[in-house]
């Protein structure tokens, strides 16, 4: 394949990558990882790397978006960074040591996981929020207007320790895998803190770029971001971000839920053979 054809296509991939990671808040690294390494064949290391990039692009091109449309929760958001980004460092020193087969697995394992626990509350209707006083006193609970809906929604959050423990388990994984894990903030958000799956996905996305920038300058100290890939990635990935952030407020939650399993399961299912074989 000659260099043209490769970047070409590599950023053809990237957009859409960009478009369904900011749709359900898993980053563009979500797609980028398996693709990079089944398709291309390229190391996982430099997959990684690149993903790494990605997921700071997704953020950029998303992010902006879902504040102005009043879905991120930053209160939320701020704190629950204290985790991930600990969590961040943390992997992205320890995936200098293990083995590339390791990673695939470990990977394989974070996204299914991930997808059995959003299978369980596709068509689970909301159970009351139990009350919690930090969060309270944070001024976590919020609201957002639904276009799906044409309502405003009004929630409140719940669980905030656990969440903020999830957090640094999600930023570790990230640093680790370079997925942004959004893979698992989402359903910790969405399951454990009780908040709503836009909401959630609106979050997560502001939350990845700040995870990933983290653990970038571990990678880029490493040699592990290769320029030529990384930037037809972030390119690629931006551009996608910003329309799927215009796509979220006017679907449906159960369609998102559904995307989001569809989507763990299927690259779940291809990393875990990838790294078994």
């Amino acid at each position: 394949m000659s260099p043209l054809v490769f970047v070409s296509t590599l950023f053809g991939i990237s957009l859409g990558a960009g478009f369904l990671g900011s749709l359900i808040g898993l980053g563009g690294g979500i797609v980028v990882v398996p693709v990079l390494t089944l398709v291309y064949g390229i190391d996982i290391r430099y997959a990684i790397g690149a993903s790494v990039v990605s997921v700071i692009a997704t953020s950029s091109g998303a992010a902006a978006a879902y504040v102005r449309q009043h879905l991120t929760n930053l209160r939320t958001a701020m704190l629950l960074e204290l985790g991930t980004t600990a969590g961040a460092i943390t992997g992205a020193f320890v995936a200098g040591i293990l083995r590339g087969r390791v990673l695939f697995i470990i990977f394989g394992v974070v996204m299914g996981y991930s997808a059995v626990a959003m299978l369980r509350r596709v068509r689970e209707p909301d159970r009351p929020v139990e009350p919690d006083r930090w969060a309270d006193r944070l001024r976590l609970h919020g609201s957002y207007y639904d276009e799906s809906q044409k309502k405003q929604i009004d929630y409140k959050v719940t669980h905030t320790w656990l969440g903020l423990g999830l957090m640094y388990l999600a930023g570790m994984i990230s640093g680790l895998l370079g997925i942004g894990s959004g893979a698992l903030k989402v359903p910790a958000m969405d399951l454990a803190m009780r908040i709503p799956i836009k909401v959630s996905t609106a979050t997560s996305n502001f939350m990845i770029g700040v995870t990933a920038a983290a653990s970038a300058g571990v990678y880029f100290a490493r040699g592990d971001i290769d320029p030529i890939i990384a930037a037809a990635v972030a390119i690629g990935v931006t551009i996608g971000a910003t329309g799927g952030s215009f796509l979220l407020t006017r679907t449906d939650n159960y369609v998102i839920r559904v995307v989001f399993v569809a989507v763990l399961l299927a690259v779940s299912a291809q990393m875990v053979w990838k790294g078994l074989r």
